[in-house]
């Protein structure tokens, strides 16, 4: 297997990715709080998880527990309050989409009151998380289409685990892939907690960094393509995964390489780029003369510099001079292709 051709196959795809271009981002900010477009303002957009924490530890990333915690998404500072001091920011839906499930009970996830929307972005699949809510808009239910800039919900500070304390009250706020339809099936098999939300567990989705993709919004700064966005992830490790059928495949067509040798040879399996987070964002498929040893997954290689940068899902570990899958690692690809 040559990285080389991994590698080639991959700037293809994104160079050749269709000629749809946004002069802006297609999604917008859920809350009026703009403050991310003004350099140095980051501590009125981001909520640190204390008043003496760096903004980043509201931001995306491996921010929580000294970069050994990721946080998948963006807590957006409230900009308005009651006289109770109980924020009152309206949020709105970042781009057209359909609520595909709505959580009331907060008790049952550290999210609290939820809300995930599905979009539809040249041909990609995203799917948005609006969370810690105090109350979502009246008749809004499961199945309703959405328009970008609709407001579903009303800023709040609820959670199954500790209390958010008015000060920081905040949206927290995910763009993600969807990991796998059958993880409901997946995590009651593999899991002894309970799982209240199916496959609308925050589990089953992987997010990526938002900010990028709401600072595109701004008019003036450079085109945006949401699928080269995605296709551009930095690669953490690739692994090379004995299974030809899995949802992803079928879900997220757009992240499928070509590979002429096994086209012609049929494929008898995928090598799998992920990123620190573990979005899988490209998917090469191979053939079985293409492929050396056994076992279902098989770790090809291991960017060093970016686990060092962001060690906080710790899907690999390096073992003397050889690096190896963890158990989180042949969880998160148990989980890929159930």
């Amino acid at each position: 297997m040559t990285r080389n051709f991994f590698c080639s196959a991959l700037g293809a795809a994104t160079l050749f990715s269709g000629t749809t271009l946004f002069a802006q981002s297609p999604f917008q900010f859920p809350t009026a709080n703009h403050a991310l477009y003004t350099p140095g303002a980051e501590l009125k957009f981001f909520a640190p998880t204390t008043p003496d924490r760096s903004w980043t530890s509201g931001s995306f990333g491996c921010v929580r527990d000294n970069s050994q915690r990721m946080h998948e998404g963006l807590d957006i500072l409230h900009l308005q309050t009651d006289r109770h001091g109980e924020p009152t920011d309206p949020v709105m839906a970042t781009a057209d989409g359909k609520v595909m499930y709505i959580s009331t009970r907060q008790g049952l996830s550290n999210y609290g009151k939820y809300i995930v929307i599905r979009h539809v972005v040249e041909g990609l699949e995203i799917y948005s998380v609006y969370a810690h809510l105090s109350a979502i808009s009246s008749g809004l239910k499961i199945g309703d289409p959405v328009s970008g800039g609709q407001v579903i919900a009303t800023m709040g500070r609820t959670s199954s685990a500790e209390a958010i304390g008015k000060w920081r009250a905040h949206l927290h706020f995910e763009l993600n892939v969807l990991v796998n339809d059958n993880f409901a099936a997946w995590f009651k098999k593999n899991s002894s907690e309970r799982n209240d939300h199916g496959e609308w567990n925050g589990q089953n989705l992987n997010g990526l960094d938002a900010r990028p993709v709401l600072l595109a919004e701004k008019p003036g700064e450079k085109k945006f393509n949401l699928l080269n966005f995605v296709r551009s992830q930095t690669e953490l490790c690739r692994v090379l995964v004995r299974d030809t059928n899995f949802p992803y495949l079928k879900r997220y067509p757009q992240l499928v390489l070509s590979n002429p040798v096994a086209e012609k040879e049929g494929i008898a399996g995928y090598e799998v780029a992920l990123n620190y987070n573990g979005v899988a964002f490209a998917l090469l498929p191979r053939a079985a003369s293409e492929i050396k040893g056994s076992g279902k997954f098989q770790l090809i290689s291991v960017n060093e510099a970016e686990e060092r940068a962001n060690p906080c899902r710790h899907f690999v570990v390096k073992r003397g001079s050889h690096w190896q899958l963890t158990d989180a690692g042949q969880r998160e690809l148990e989980m890929l292709t159930y």
